[in-house]
């Protein structure tokens, strides 16, 4: 078990003690929807983990980026305005934020870092250092803005919490719209957190007759903070919640290992690599059963999630980022790796 895992589980059974100041409670929001974005799960948030993200908050204060892991922050390295516009997920991710919002050609880039390719950060905001900001955490393998912050958008005088329910989801389905487009082809839900400090809101929302989320947000304060935590898989690919957790399926995983090579490698059918992961067992340890080396599952996982980037680059689904296979393969071979290692935590005896 890493150290990383053994300080989450231990904050995670501090949690039902621990408070939330509201002095801290955007960057509780902030860390725990990068914390999802980054496990790509689907599972709702479970209000007894915002102790848990108060400490994590604590222990990792970051004035300018919601970091959920102790790699991330030894690892990230910082970027000024114009290596964010040399950068290519840099710069396609402005480009996508200069159409939804033309204003925000005249904002300032105040704060941008990389972490080893795998992901770009940028924060803009209005000339002056007291209107309207957003933050962009950007996927450096695809391209794509997996979580954006959009904050102080609303007169102070009547910030987000202050209006209406159908208001609020009206801001967001703009948001939403606006940079990844079709939001009528969701289904939403909207539930008021328990947080008696700071009015919060958390929306769920899914493809129709789906129950994973393909959208989360929270809004809280003059906030509405995005993470783009679904995958599209292949009709062929119709196993989810290959890991679970707490006896209810985490989707996390899921997009790396519906791969129809990777199941031919193991000789394994999805519901058969499934049942296995049920058991505590990683995919590391299934294939080495089967005389097969983590080196080769590595290589095949991350030649199909570079398949599909390249594929997805000349169907025009995603930005081209121009990088050799050489690149694309540095910065997904550390996800895939914490895929296959990841084990179902199993009830004990």
């Amino acid at each position: 078990m890493t150290i990383e895992r053994k300080i989450r589980e231990h904050l995670h059974k501090e949690a039902e003690t621990v408070g939330c100041p509201p002095a801290i409670s955007n960057r509780i929001e902030q860390s725990y929807s990068q914390y999802l974005q980054r496990k790509r799960s689907g599972r709702p948030m479970k209000k007894r983990l915002i102790g848990g993200i108060v400490a994590v908050a604590i222990l990792i204060p970051s004035a300018a980026f919601a970091a959920p892991t102790l790699i991330d922050m030894l690892t990230r390295t910082p970027l000024t305005a114009e290596q964010v516009k040399e950068n290519e997920a840099g710069k396609a991710a402005l480009e996508k934020l200069y159409s939804a919002f033309p204003e925000t050609k005249a904002f300032e880039i105040i704060d941008a870092s990389n972490v080893q390719g795998v992901q770009t950060s940028i924060i803009l905001q209005e000339k002056g250092g007291t209107g309207k900001k957003i933050t962009l955490h950007t996927n450096g393998i695809t391209g794509a803005i997996e979580h954006v912050i959009q904050e102080n958008w609303e007169p102070k005088e009547k910030p987000l919490t202050a209006l209406t329910d159908q208001e609020i989801i009206s801001k967001v389905d703009s948001l939403i719209d606006k940079l990844y487009g079709n939001i009528e082809q969701y289904e939403f839900s909207m539930e008021q957190m328990e947080n008696p400090n700071q009015k919060t809101f958390i929306l769920n929302y899914s493809t129709k007759g789906s129950t994973t989320p393909f959208y989360q947000v929270f809004v809280q304060g003059n906030s509405i903070s995005v993470s783009l935590i679904g995958v599209e898989t292949t009709p062929s690919s119709k196993v989810e919640g290959f890991f679970s957790s707490n006896g209810k399926p985490d989707y996390f995983a899921d997009d790396y290992l519906n791969d129809e090579k990777l199941f031919a490698l193991l000789e394994i059918s999805p519901e058969e690599l499934k049942q296995e992961l049920a058991k505590g067992k990683s995919v590391v340890e299934i294939a080495a059963s089967r005389n097969v080396s983590k080196q080769q599952v590595i290589d095949v996982i991350a030649k199909t999630q570079i398949d599909g980037q390249i594929q997805g680059e000349k169907n025009g689904d995603v930005p081209k980022i121009n990088r050799s296979n050489e690149q694309m393969l540095k910065a997904v071979e550390p996800k895939v790796l914490q895929v296959i290692e990841h084990k179902t935590e199993t009830p004990s005896k």
